[in-house]
């Protein structure tokens, strides 16, 4: 155990592991998965609520208040020892890694996919010419315009359930959102469609948490390692890595799918290979480069990268270039419960 001082050891009823978290509606449902799985695994563990320079500006887009804010805040207080663990939504992290943090623990991914939340349950198809479709990412963006549905793109801020009021109200056709956080507040009732990957392909990371300690802290790292689900540890890692071979951050538009799938190996036995498709997108939906691989899943880092270069030799640079000349086309990506929660005002 990491001890605070000679007579307190952390993990305890006395001295439960303080999980910080964000104040919304989602990341505390998420944290407090993280606790209830140490709590099973005979740790205690409490949550602590941390404000975020993105919770408390729920109005510009993340160009102008920086890329990380979701994340930065919790770092912070890990680093200065009030929170001994952190839980992020994966796909807000920054692609570069920080030795003085360990990501122990990356547990069971939920359906990356996302999802559509519109009026009279309509599915896209369905939607008609001119539909008002909400949504604050790039990269859905970018592909909704290149299906060449004839949808207006409205930029969205807001937490999960601002998002689905402005169906509700009328003020929008639709939205799209991620499906895990919709699931994971029980509003997978909202759902009219999920959309297959064909159609777009999610963000890297996309329904996965990060599971984060101090590097320093060795006996927690292995105690958060037992929350850890390798297969989807394997994905996470090759599309992050596609992410930072590419030199692109979360608000880029690009999307990235890895699973784990069986397939047969030369003498016919069923083997474990992991697949790994990706897109990257003009912002104005003109055009989008896809590609994809299959290998060993040890080698998740390698198919990243290597995809990656595939990527970049079909033009994906000069994609990405036009993208980030035009910080004034949209609002970035947000983890989708960007507002706080009335329990978080209250602090």
């Amino acid at each position: 155990m990491v001890h605070e001082n000679e007579t307190t050891v952390r993990g305890t009823v006395d001295a439960p592991w303080r999980i910080g978290t964000r104040g919304s509606l989602l990341a505390l449902t998420q944290a407090g998965h993280v606790r209830d799985a140490l709590i099973a695994n005979g740790q205690q563990a409490e949550l602590v609520i941390v404000k975020t320079a993105g919770d408390q500006n729920a109005t510009d887009p993340v160009q102008k208040i920086g890329v990380g804010v979701f994340t930065a805040a919790l770092r912070e207080e890990l680093a200065a020892g009030t929170v001994d663990i952190a839980v992020h939504s994966y796909k807000d992290l920054p692609t570069a890694q920080d030795p003085l943090f360990n990501i122990a623990a990356i547990p069971p991914r939920q359906d990356p996919r996302d999802a559509l939340v519109a009026r009279d349950g309509l599915v896209l198809g369905e939607l008609p010419a001119g539909a008002k479709v909400g949504t604050s990412a790039p990269r859905r963006s970018a592909q909704l315009k290149a299906l060449g549905l004839g949808i207006e793109i409205v930029p969205l801020r807001g937490n999960l359930d601002t998002r689905i009021s402005k169906v509700v109200n009328g003020e929008l056709d639709a939205v799209v959102v991620a499906r895990a956080g919709l699931a994971r507040i029980d509003r997978l009732d909202a759902v009219t469609e999920s959309l297959e990957p064909v159609q777009m392909l999610p963000a890297p990371a996309q329904g996965a948490l990060a599971v984060e300690c101090r590097s320093a802290d060795t006996e927690l790292v292995t105690i958060l390692s037992a929350l850890d689900d390798p297969g989807t540890r394997a994905a996470i890692t090759a599309e992050r890595m596609l992410l930072a071979e590419l030199e692109a951050g979360c608000t880029a538009p690009i999307g990235a799918l890895a699973e784990v799938v069986e397939s047969l190996d030369d003498d016919g036995r069923v083997v474990e290979e992991l697949s790994l498709r990706a897109c990257a997108a003009a912002i104005d939906g003109s055009d989008v480069i896809r590609a994809s691989v299959v290998g060993p899943v040890a080698d998740a880092e390698k198919l990243g990268r290597a995809l990656a270069r595939e990527l970049l030799e079909l033009g994906a640079r000069e994609l990405l270039s036009v993208t980030e000349e035009s910080n004034d086309v949209e609002s970035a990506e947000l983890t989708d419960d960007s507002n706080p929660s009335p329990m978080e005002n209250q602090r």
